[in-house]
C-alpha cells in the first residue's frame, strides 16, 4: 500500500514538474505585434486668433484735448455799417470763449462754450449829418438860439467811439466715425448764439448782433473745418495700431512640452484688422478694434512676416472685450508613454481580488495606427483557485479609440478589444484566464488615460507672460487683459507626435484717460 501512495505521489510530482516546465522553461514564442496602419504625418499647424478690444476714451480726455486745441478768442470787423450817417465807420468785436463742456449720447457729442466779449462802434459823424442839422436850425430860426446851432452844427467829422457787451454760446456737435484709412472723421456742425446788443447813434438805433452775427458765425466755421480738419489728418490711431501691432508679430517661448524635448515658441502672425464704428454714452467714447492672427508651433524662435495693413477693415458691432488663442500642443510618443505606464504599472486587477485569475501589468506602451491607438502591456496573470496557483508572464495587445475628455483635460482610451493575436496569451491558464480579459478591459478603459492638464497649465502660463506685455500701456493709458479659460479642443497624431489643441479665452479693456496734446 505504502508503494502504491509513494508511487502516486511520484507521479504527481513528474507532472507538476513538467507542466512547470511548460510554463517557466519552454522557450516564448516570438511576440507577435499586430501590423499597424500608416498615420499621414502630421502637418504645421496654423490656428486662428483674435484679439478684440475696446478702448473706452474718457470724455474727459477728449474735453481736455479740444481745450489745448481750440482757440479761445474770436475777433474780427466790419467796414462802415452806417452808411452816410459816420464816415471811416467799423465795427468790431471781440469774443472770448469759456470753458468747453461736453456731454455725450448714442447719437453724437455735443460741445457747448459760453462766449463772453465786446462790441465796439467807431467812426466820424458825416458831412450829411451836419448839413440836415443845418437846415434844421435855419428852418426854426428864433426858436433854435444859434448857440445851440452851432453846437449841433459842430458834430459835423467828430469822432464815435461806443462798446456795448455781447453774451452767447457756441454749440457744437460731434459724430465720430472711423475711416478706412485708420483715421477718425469726427463730422463737426454748429453755431453761434449771440444775445441782444443794440447801440444808439444819431437816434438811429443799432442790433449789433444781426449786423454781426453772420461774421461770427462765418468765423465759427472757420474754426470748426481747421480742428475738423487736424481731427482728420491726426495719426495717432495709426500709430498707437503699429505699436501693438509689432509688439503682437514674434514668437512667444513655451518651453518644453515634456522632459528631453525640444523648447517650443508660439509664433504669433498679425494677419488682419478690424473696428466698429464708435459707441458713445455720458461716460467716454468706445472705439473697438480688433486684430485676427495666425499662430502655430515652431521648434525655434522665429522672425513672423506681418506687413500692417493699409487699410482697416469696418465691421459691424463686435463681441467686447475677447482674447482667443489656439495654441497645438505636440507631445512625442515617448512622453506618452511615461504618462500611461505611470497609470497602469504595478496595477493587478480585478481590484478588489475577486477574479480566479489576478493580472499585473508590468509595462505598458502606446503606438498610432490609423483612427486608433495599440497599447502593448507586459503583464503577469496568476491563476488563483487551484492549489497550485499556476502563473506566467505575457504580452497583451489592446485596441482603443482615442476620445479627449475636455471637461476633465484627459485623453481616454474607448471601444477597447483585445488584439485577437492576445486571446492565445492566457491560454496556458485556460477558462479561467480568459474569465480575466473583461476585468482587463474594464480596467483599461478606467486607468488607461493620458492626463493633459500639466501641458495645457503650460501652454497658459506662457500665453499669460505675452499677455502682459499688452498690459504695458503708456501714459494715460490703462490695459487690462487676461486669461480667464484654456480649453482642450481637439487632437490628431502621427506614429510619432500626439498633437492636442487648445483654445485659451480671455478678456482685454482699454482705459484711455489722457490724449496726446
Amino acid at each position: 500500500m505504502g508503494k502504491i501512495l509513494l508511487g502516486g505521489a511520484a507521479a504527481i510530482a513528474a507532472i507538476v514538474v513538467a507542466l512547470l516546465a511548460v510554463l517557466f522553461l519552454w522557450p516564448a514564442g516570438p511576440e507577435r505585434k499586430p501590423a499597424l496602419a500608416d498615420s499621414a504625418p502630421l502637418q504645421p499647424v496654423t490656428r486662428a486668433s483674435v484679439v478684440i478690444a475696446p478702448a473706452a476714451i474718457a470724455l474727459s480726455a477728449i474735453r481736455d484735448a479740444m481745450e489745448a486745441q481750440a482757440p479761445r478768442d474770436l475777433s474780427g470787423k466790419r467796414e462802415n455799417p452806417l452808411g452816410q450817417l459816420l464816415q471811416n465807420a467799423e465795427l468790431g468785436w471781440t469774443i472770448n470763449r469759456g470753458a468747453l463742456a461736453l456731454g455725450g449720447r448714442p447719437e453724437g457729442l455735443t460741445v457747448v462754450t459760453p462766449l463772453n466779449g465786446t462790441f465796439r462802434l467807431t467812426g466820424q459823424i458825416g458831412a450829411q449829418v451836419g448839413n440836415q442839422v443845418g437846415a434844421i436850425t435855419g428852418a426854426l430860426g428864433g426858436l433854435l438860439n444859434e448857440s445851440l446851432g452851432k453846437q449841433m452844427g459842430d458834430l459835423t467829422g467828430r469822432a464815435l467811439d461806443q462798446r456795448a457787451e455781447v453774451r452767447g454760446n457756441v454749440t457744437m456737435n460731434v459724430r465720430p466715425a472711423i475711416l478706412p484709412n485708420w483715421r477718425i472723421e469726427p463730422n463737426l456742425s454748429g453755431q453761434a448764439n449771440i444775445g441782444d446788443a443794440n447801440l444808439s447813434v444819431l437816434g438811429a438805433r443799432i442790433n449789433l448782433s444781426r449786423e454781426v452775427k453772420p461774421l461770427i458765425d462765418r468765423a465759427v466755421g472757420e474754426q470748426m473745418a481747421a480742428l475738423q480738419a487736424r481731427i482728420r489728418n491726426n495719426p495717432a490711431i495709426e500709430v498707437a495700431a503699429r505699436r501693438e501691432w509689432t509688439k503682437m508679430c514674434r514668437s512667444i517661448p513655451l518651453g518644453k512640452a515634456a522632459p528631453g524635448v525640444p523648447d517650443l515658441w508660439l509664433e504669433v502672425r498679425p494677419v488682419r484688422a478690424v473696428a466698429a464704428q464708435p459707441r458713445i454714452d455720458a461716460a467716454a467714447v468706445t472705439l473697438t478694434v480688433g486684430v485676427q492672427a495666425e499662430t502655430r508651433i515652431t521648434p525655434a524662435e522665429s522672425k513672423p512676416d506681418c506687413p500692417f495693413p493699409a487699410t482697416l477693415d469696418i465691421v459691424p458691432p463686435m463681441e467686447q472685450g475677447r482674447v482667443a488663442i489656439g495654441v497645438p500642443i505636440d507631445v512625442p510618443f515617448t512622453e506618452v508613454n511615461k504618462l500611461i505606464e505611470a497609470q497602469l504599472k504595478g496595477k493587478t486587477f480585478p481590484e478588489d481580488g475577486s477574479g480566479a485569475v489576478a493580472v499585473t501589468i508590468n509595462r505598458a506602451t502606446v503606438a498610432a495606427s490609423g483612427d486608433r491607438l495599440l497599447i502593448t502591456l507586459g503583464v503577469k496573470a496568476a491563476e488563483k483557485k487551484s492549489w497550485f496557483g499556476f502563473g506566467a508572464d505575457a504580452t497583451v495587445h489592446v485596441w482603443g479609440k482615442p476620445e479627449l475628455d475636455r471637461a476633465k483635460q484627459v485623453l481616454r482610451l474607448t471601444a477597447i478589444e483585445l488584439d485577437v493575436d492576445s486571446e492565445t496569451a492566457f491560454g496556458l491558464l485556460g477558462a479561467a484566464a480568459r474569465a480575466a480579459i473583461p476585468y482587463l478591459k474594464d480596467a483599461l478603459a478606467e486607468h488607461a488615460r493620458i492626463d493633459l492638464k500639466p501641458f495645457a497649465a503650460n501652454a497658459r502660463r506662457s500665453i499669460e507672460a505675452a499677455i502682459a506685455d499688452f498690459r504695458k500701456g503708456g501714459e494715460g493709458v490703462q490695459v487690462d487683459a487676461a486669461v480667464i479659460d484654456l480649453r482642450l479642443a481637439g487632437i490628431e497624431y502621427d506614429a510619432k507626435t500626439l498633437r492636442v489643441i487648445a483654445e485659451a479665452d480671455g478678456t482685454v479693456k482699454v482705459a484711455i484717460s489722457a490724449l496726446p496734446q
